[in-house]
């Protein structure tokens, strides 16, 4: 994929009506702006508001050091390595801000990357950025590090990300009418959109009505009913950071919760529209925060991102008008299976090409080969399927052989996730053998999850319930013709037509129980189906025409429009591709 060149488009910015605020986007494989699944959407979610023409600007930050690229050792110890890249190589926004944090001034520019849609139509996010000649040492290198340092780093980066952001929209010119939190890491955006409001008035002065104002303007999304998810920070670091005022501000408008400063509860308190991720994930957060109304708009994934090139023709061919409307997916079943099953062969041998480069490792194309890879957290449960290895070899055998793929990174400070890493290349060592391969493969990126989620044949998903909130790699897969073999968690449970769209793990009184489970399905149902050629080619076409038309950002950014954003007026037309294109160059498909 191509960055943008130094002469970009002209833009009327002051006809954006939606920011959309995120700590990390995915914009292209060759830029580390991004950990995982939550940046990934964010990403997916901009395509396609480029797509459909959605009157959006974007905030993050640059992470001029980027999350981390993976090394395993031989016995599966991680190690991290920076990924520094230049955000030089982008045109600025042109402005620069000073921000007032930690009792002293921080200076912050921006980076600007064009996400460019079919039409031409361009959403600009701004990469803001802290690394200017003047700022002290230290406060150079806030936006160095996504997820990096310790909680005084994270809340200063979040005050960059939510105060800086509001900034620069304002030295801009942007006045948008809706303010996105995608999860809590920008919820300081609200203590911006109030001293905007109250001018030369100290916060202190700040009514109800002022607050209910900024209510209005702000929609809310929630990712994770995990607590390790939510951001909280010391009062002490509240205020050495943010100063009096704004912490007071922060408290008085409901961002304290059992005594600590908490992201989340900031902008449950000050936003309108509050949602979870799928229909189980808004069920679960209500109950975890009764005292506000939460709603569900189920993730999707960006089709033209995530559908393979051999897939991609045959739907041009096919149903061309599927890159605008995802709807046509469901115009599959005008297609032969066997050329479904053509499609995913050729995805399969691409995979196994691409590790045996990569790896020096070989797999069979005829085998049965299941894939797992997510980012590794112990509610993910990387090694269930690996509970039994008596039962799992036997299976292996039965079935003429079986092929497991395993991915993921453990956050640097994660002991118990990288821990599960080394557990899964333990048990490859004891039980590969003729019938039954392990192997985990190193650097789960952009490029390699496009790879396995094209390529494998089932895509396994087992988190302990009810912590995923939703899981997009799953839906990735679908729309490449690759049921899921999962958990009834997330999106699953709205994904998930049994023997249709793929399988599910039923719930057990232990882990041993549900591992029971997970066997009975492979060796009953699954590899059964997958020695019937005509049958899984069946099946590979319900997993595009059923998940694929509905598990993708086209159909949820359309819901956040009308249920979100807009949902008492006329949403705003969108704006047309008549804006000067520059030299842009626009995104290539994975």
């Amino acid at each position: 994929m191509s960055l943008p060149s130094a002469a970009p488009a002209t833009l009327d910015l002051t006809r954006r009506s939606i920011a959309y605020f995120s700590m990390e986007i995915a914009l292209s494989p060759a830029l580390p702006t991004y950990s995982g699944g939550l940046g990934m959407l964010a990403g997916d979610t901009l395509r396609s508001a480029a797509d459909t023409s959605a009157p959006m600007v974007a905030i993050s930050l640059a992470h001029r050091r980027g999350y981390f690229r993976q090394q395993l050792s031989d016995l599966g110890l991680q190690s991290e390595v920076d990924v520094p890249w230049s955000p030089e190589t982008l045109p600025t926004a042109g402005k620069t801000i000073a921000l007032t944090i930690q009792n002293r001034q921080v200076q912050v520019r921006a980076w600007r990357f064009d996400v460019t849609g079919t039409t031409g139509h361009i959403v600009p996010v701004f990469l803001l950025d802290t690394d200017i000649d003047g700022n002290d040492p230290w406060d150079r290198r806030l936006t160095d590090h996504l997820y990096g340092g310790d909680t005084y780093y994270r809340l200063c980066q979040e005050a960059v990300l939510g105060l800086g952001g509001i900034a620069l929209l304002q030295a801009l010119g942007v006045k948008p009418e809706v303010y996105h939190m995608n999860e809590g890491h920008a919820a300081l955006l609200t203590i911006g959109l109030l001293e905007e409001r109250l001018g030369s008035r100290r916060l202190s002065e700040a009514s109800d009505a002022d607050r209910e104002a900024v209510r209005r303007q702000c929609v809310f999304t929630t990712h994770t009913p995990v607590p390790a998810g939510h951001d909280q920070f010391g009062l002490d670091q509240m205020y050495q950071v943010l100063g009096h005022d704004r912490g007071s501000a922060v408290d008085a408008s409901g961002g304290l919760h059992n005594g600590l400063m908490n992201m989340t509860y900031l902008a449950l308190a000050l936003s309108r529209y509050v949602n979870g991720v799928a229909m189980q994930h808004g069920k679960v957060s209500q109950i975890m925060f009764p005292e506000y109304k939460v709603h569900s708009i189920t993730n999707g994934v960006h089709a033209a991102t995530w559908l393979s090139a051999s897939f991609q023709e045959l739907l041009d061919q096919e149903i061309p008008d599927w890159r605008t409307d995802n709807n046509y997916f469901r115009s599959i079943y005008g297609v032969d299976p066997a050329r479904i099953a053509a499609c995913h062969a050729k995805n399969k041998h691409r995979l196994f090409a691409w590790l045996a480069r990569r790896t020096g490792h070989y797999f069979n194309p005829s085998v049965l080969t299941l894939g797992f890879a997510r980012r590794v957290a112990t509610y993910k449960r990387a090694g269930l399927l690996l509970q039994d290895p008596d039962r799992l070899c036997a299976i292996a055998e039965k079935i003429g052989g079986l092929q497991i793929l395993f991915a993921g990174k453990a956050h640097p400070a994660d002991n118990a996730g990288k821990a599960l890493i080394r557990d899964v290349y333990a048990a490859a060592v004891k039980l590969n053998s003729e019938f039954l391969k392990i192997y985990y493969v190193e650097n789960y990126d952009w490029e390699l999850g496009a790879l396995l989620t094209q390529g494998v044949d089932v895509w396994v998903n087992t988190p302990r319930r009810p912590y995923e909130a939703s899981g997009t790699s799953g839906m990735k897969a679908a729309l490449n013709g690759v049921p899921s073999l999962s958990i009834l968690d997330g999106w699953w449970i709205e994904g998930c037509a049994e023997n249709t769209t793929g399988w599910a793990i039923e719930d057990g009184r232990s882990e041993a129980d549900e591992a029971a489970h997970l066997y009975n399905k492979l060796e009953k149902a699954v590899a059964p189906l997958f020695a019937s050629p005509l049958a899984w080619a069946r099946l590979q076409r319900h997993c595009i025409g059923i998940n694929g038309s509905f598990f993708n950002t086209h159909r949820m950014l359309s819901e956040y429009i009308h249920n979100a954003y807009f949902p008492y007026e006329s949403v705003p037309t969108p704006i047309t591709p008549s804006e000067v294109p520059g030299e842009i160059t626009k995104p290539a498909l994975v």
